[in-house]
């Protein structure tokens, strides 16, 4: 499921920055990586702590740069950076107290144009990850909200790979329109950001070499059932075919109709994407974070993510539970994907 990804690293050389460098799972992935020639590496933390927690484990680090947040020489000019940057939202000195932090640091790193992709979530929670990406490197053109999508992978009968996307499952809790605040005009319906999630969400599924075939889920297939959220996602499908009139998405589907081919005979016959679809989109993160979950534990899948989308860059999140083996491949899926 990497080889696309390997291929983009080798052809494209990208540099990572990681934001929590002693940390020796950090370190491990950090050896295997450089080892393996697949990118630069960033750590950032005290050289002196880093080099000893490497040495501990027997991690051979020597080709990644090591940066001190507190001994940067080029500090002054990213604290004014990030100072404009927030306008007005930060005064100077908890600038300063936020870029002594690594996920601020790394952020900036990043916003700079010194690394080309982030990860971080090893010790600091999602939202520590993603705040400061949110603040500095904010949303892609043309994007609206962050989503999160993971891949699932498993070997399949044939000996290949069985894969799937799931979004999203881990950033959005739900979907509400945007009102203007001043008018009460909505001005971006609930819809057209779960749109956007789906599309996003194929985009990353093609680059893991999904064709991707976009099911918008509900507890109703195709009128059968009732409900705001039903209406939701019938109208989110409405929006991604306006959106990516190439895309193949359709909806609203329950899940046994979007995957099995018999079960969409019945329940969703003239559809084109119905049991077929590898691509699931969630109205909410309760089914989101619980469907992928199932497929996690029951199913066998390994699951890849939460892969963040709609940033300006690659930036990405650790569970704190991680290995150094999930370390190496969300730093293959975060620089690959740029």
């Amino acid at each position: 499921m990497f080889e696309n990804l390997i291929a983009t690293l080798k052809a494209d050389r990208r540099t990572i920055v990681f934001t929590e460098g002693p940390d020796a799972r950090i370190l491990e992935a950090t050896a295997r990586l450089l080892k393996d020639d697949l990118m630069d590496v960033i750590l950032i933390g005290g050289e002196e702590e880093v080099k000893n927690a490497a040495a501990a484990g027997n991690f051979d680090i020597s080709g990644a740069t090591i940066i001190d947040p507190a001994t940067y020489p080029e500090m002054e000019e990213m604290a004014q950076t990030m100072f404009d940057l927030r306008k007005g939202k930060m005064d100077m000195d908890t600038v300063k107290a936020n870029l002594a932090k690594g996920n601020y640091f790394g952020t900036m790193l990043v916003k700079m144009g010194k690394a080309d992709a982030l990860l971080g979530g090893a010790t600091y929670s999602t939202a520590d990850t993603v705040r400061p990406a949110l603040q500095l490197v904010k949303t892609k053109p043309g994007a609206h909200l962050v989503s999160s999508c993971f891949i699932l992978s498993r070997p399949a009968k044939d000996g290949g790979e069985e894969m799937y996307a799931m979004g999203d499952c881990a950033i959005n809790i739900s979907y509400e329109d945007t009102v203007d605040k001043k008018t009460g005009e909505v001005t971006l319906k609930a819809s057209e950001k779960i749109a956007e999630v789906a599309i996003e969400t194929a985009k990353t599924a093609a680059a893991f070499g999904i064709d991707p075939k976009v099911a918008m889920l509900s507890y109703s297939t195709m009128g059968s059932g009732k409900g705001p959220t039903v209406t939701m996602m019938r109208e989110a499908t409405e929006a991604a075919k306006a959106l990516a009139p190439d895309l193949a998405v359709d909806g609203e589907l329950q899940f046994d109709a979007a995957f099995s081919p018999v079960v969409a005979k019945t329940k969703a016959k003239n559809s084109p994407v119905a049991g077929q679809a590898n691509t699931f989109i969630f109205p909410d993160i309760n089914a989101g974070n619980i469907g992928y979950k199932i497929a996690q534990r029951l199913g066998g899948f390994e699951a890849y993510g939460p892969i963040l989308q709609g940033l300006n860059a690659p930036i990405n999140d650790l569970s704190r539970g991680c290995n150094a083996d999930e370390v190496y491949q969300m730093a293959i899926i975060t620089a690959g994907l740029k």
